[in-house]
């Protein structure tokens, strides 16, 4: 059985999906934000994903012609100087069968929706992209956490080691109490 490829338009820095049934196909399978005009707008990580994938093939402009996986990760980096580290995240999370949307803010990568339940639940994991020795201050960890724990998500730092290799790690309180000791 043939499959067509899906087609998506490059615009303005932005790639979009308006063939009405590729818009319903993407969005049942947790990729892309439905526009006001029907349309799909796929993120970055997505369009990288899906064309690695050979499921879509982005084109810009009627004499254009399609644009290769090299020169769209190019153009995303000119945005997003971490678009590979966060698209090797992306393409791991996905492989294990995750939904993975765009982050909400202070630094957050990717909401991560458990097996099954997007469209039916919120994300139940708030996915938080380092690169192993770069530092981080425990204060922002300590702020991300603080939020993420209020919206009632489960915080997973991804750590990726200079092989590419990604980590993972829940990420959760730890209140050390220091006690007086008296020799009294």
């Amino acid at each position: 059985m043939t499959v067509n490829m899906v087609e998506a338009t490059f615009f303005d820095g932005e790639v979009v999906v308006r063939s009405q049934g590729d818009v319903d196909m993407l969005d049942q399978n947790g990729y892309g934000t439905r526009q006001e005009d029907k349309s799909l707008l796929l993120s970055p990580c997505e369009v990288l994903y899906l064309v690695a994938e050979n499921r879509i093939k982005v084109v810009e402009g009627a004499e254009s012609g399609e644009v290769p996986f090299q020169s769209l990760l190019g153009r995303f980096r000119g945005n997003d100087a971490q678009v590979w580290t966060r698209y090797l995240i992306f393409r791991d999370l996905r492989s294990r069968g995750y939904v993975v949307k765009e982050g909400v803010g202070l630094g957050i990568d990717f909401r991560v929706y458990e097996r099954g339940q997007y469209h039916t639940k919120a994300a139940k994991y708030v996915v938080f992209a380092i690169i192993e020795g770069d530092p981080l201050p425990a204060s922002k960890l300590g702020e991300i956490l603080q939020l993420i724990q209020g919206m009632k998500r489960e915080l997973i730092m991804a750590v990726m080691d200079r092989r590419g290799e990604i980590v993972y790690y829940s990420v959760s309180w730890l209140n050390l109490a220091l006690r007086a000791t008296s020799d009294e």
